[in-house]
């Protein structure tokens, strides 16, 4: 049977690693055992290497497989509910830590694509547009909401003042984000993984843990291996199966469509992102879309509940590409892919320890480009025993989905249902 591979992605086609690592077939020990080589992993990982650690980490598949190479590619800001939100559910100090690191995951990543010069076509600036006017004014709040927490880099535009951003009418308004920006993604985590390669770190890949054993030394478990550990780090996200039962029952993983087209004229692009920013609304099913480094207009959107595989990708996103781009209707498909991400029930991400020395961070609820970056440099921290800001993100509660594995779905698609109306009717 082949090993598997990457998804027939648009970023795998276009990955400047292809290069297999090998499977564990010994018995190692380490500092810090990783389990999954993505965002969480890998951020974890590098922060730890480049604080003298000896790592290892072991990846069922190939390094981004999950989420980390299929997102939209948009370093989009905060959480996936924003800090007025926190304050209101979990206290005034928790969300005055929080909003503190709200806007650190983005620098973290230009910080790392500067310093091990990864080559992922990141570019800056990020637009989220509003399709009705009570979406422009929850834009309007936002603002004034980061801005009260240190963030500046952003200014309100006009319907009109949005079109010389995005080539379509359909927006009422829009709020830029000048310190957003966008990359590809698959080859922001492989750069990542050579940066972590290059101070002795070790990757495994083809090497899905069977069990994680614990004890004052943790123990990994792979099919012809295992990796003793003082810690141990859990970043498998939508992609960890039942491998940690109490963890799988807190979350439910998701799937999100993504197109990419044939590659666009120059005067196409100019036409549709004379900027060249990246773009997502504000819709609770939202729309995102950006242009590639060699000038493919990417497009995402849509939500299947319970990770699904949908039958034709395009079905579902071109009607979409169509109503905010008519003037693309005949431009070909080159990629279609679904990717999951894993979703909680507050919307809020999930860290916490199981015993004194495994350490988990999940449920990022898609946003997790920034988070996830983030989470690495927190748990680097707790590790060398500075927990102060992990701890923050561990006393936020952790709540199953109501009706159990059996129910969480429909009950979230009603849900989904239900705001996805709200934004339609603009209420």
């Amino acid at each position: 049977m082949s090993a598997p591979s990457h998804t027939t992605s648009y970023y795998a086609a276009s990955a400047n690693d292809k290069n297999i690592r090998p499977a564990l077939t010994s018995h190692v020990e380490a500092d810090v055992c990783v389990i999954g080589a993505g965002y969480t992993g890998m951020s974890t990982a590098l922060h730890l290497a480049e604080s003298g650690f000896k790592v290892v980490v072991v990846e069922a598949t190939r390094i981004g497989f999950g989420a980390s190479g299929r997102n939209g590619g948009q370093i989009v800001h905060s959480y996936s509910r924003d800090i007025d939100f926190i304050e209101k559910h979990y206290g005034k100090d928790t969300g005055t830590e929080m909003g503190k690191m709200a806007f650190e995951g983005g620098r973290i990543i230009r910080r790392l694509v500067k310093d091990y010069n990864i080559q992922c076509d990141l570019k800056d600036g990020g637009i989220f547009a509003a399709c009705n006017d009570k979406q422009m004014r929850e834009l309007e709040s936002k603002k004034a909401l980061w801005e009260a927490h240190g963030h500046k880099d952003l200014e309100l535009l006009s319907a009109a003042g949005t079109q010389d951003y995005v080539g379509t009418d359909r927006y009422h308004g829009a709020l830029l984000d000048k310190s957003g920006g966008h990359f590809h993604p698959l080859n922001l985590v492989l750069g990542e993984a050579a940066g972590f390669e290059s101070l002795g770190g070790v990757i495994y890949e083809d090497s899905p843990v069977t069990r994680v054993e614990e004890g004052t030394k943790a123990k990994v478990f792979t099919d012809k291996g295992s990796v003793t550990a003082d810690f141990v780090v859990v970043a498998g996200n939508a992609y960890l199966g039942g491998l940690i039962p109490k963890l799988q029952s807190k979350a439910m993983p998701c799937g999100t469509q993504v197109i990419t087209t044939e590659p666009l004229s120059e005067a196409q692009q100019k036409a549709l992102l004379p900027h060249d920013q990246c773009v997502e609304d504000c819709n609770y099913l939202l729309d995102y879309f950006r242009l590639s480094g060699d000038g493919r207009l990417i497009y995402g959107g849509g939500v299947t509940y319970g990770a699904r595989e949908p039958g034709k990708v395009e079905s579902l996103i071109v009607p979409k590409m169509l109503k905010t781009f008519p003037q693309l209707k005949g431009v070909r498909v080159d990629y279609a892919w679904t990717g999951n991400f894993l979703l909680t029930l507050m919307r809020l991400p999930q860290f916490g320890r199981i015993g004194s020395n495994i350490y988990y961070a999940q449920g990022y609820s898609g946003h997790g480009v920034t988070c996830s970056h983030l989470a690495g440099k927190v748990l680097s921290d707790a590790i060398q025993g500075q927990a102060e800001r992990y701890d923050v993100f561990a006393s936020l509660p952790q709540y199953p989905f109501p009706g159990g594995t059996t129910f969480r779905i429909p009950y979230t698609a009603m849900g989904a249902w239900y705001y996805n109306l709200r934004d339609k009717l603009g209420i």
